[in-house]
């Protein structure tokens, strides 16, 4: 049963960011650019669910499992970590040597150095 609900969950999740992101879209009067997120993330949705079939990786990954697959997961959200922040100060450098003020781009690698380091002083007292 836990295995089923992580294998529905995960499509339903990327469905429901293409859902709002059309949402979002249009609200900001820009429906086709809305029309074309909720269709990119129904196609990862679908293939997620395809996957969620045939792969062990993504049932490990997903629903309950060994420790190797625990090690895994662990490994990609530290290196999906690393290509978000280097893309944030990329992003700000970008903004900052164009003029801009980079306030977006600030305010999300703020938001990840107060983030980290947070959780550095929470692990290290757990551990």
């Amino acid at each position: 049963m836990i295995e089923q609900t992580a294998n529905r969950s995960i499509p339903l999740f990327f469905l429901g960011v293409g859902v709002v992101c059309l949402a979002a879209a249009v609200v900001g009067g820009r429906p086709a650019l809305g029309l074309v997120m909720l269709g990119v993330m129904a196609l990862c949705s679908l293939a997620l669910a395809l996957l969620s079939r045939r792969s062990e990786t993504y049932r490990g990954v997903t629903a309950e499992s060994d420790e190797r697959f625990a090690l895994m997961g662990r490994s990609a959200w530290a290196a999906t970590g690393v290509v978000l922040t280097v893309a944030n100060l990329g992003g700000l450098i970008g903004e900052l040597a164009g003029g801009d003020s980079g306030s977006p781009f600030f305010w999300m690698a703020a938001l990840g150095a107060v983030t980290y380091i947070a959780c550095v002083g929470l692990l290290r007292q757990r551990m």
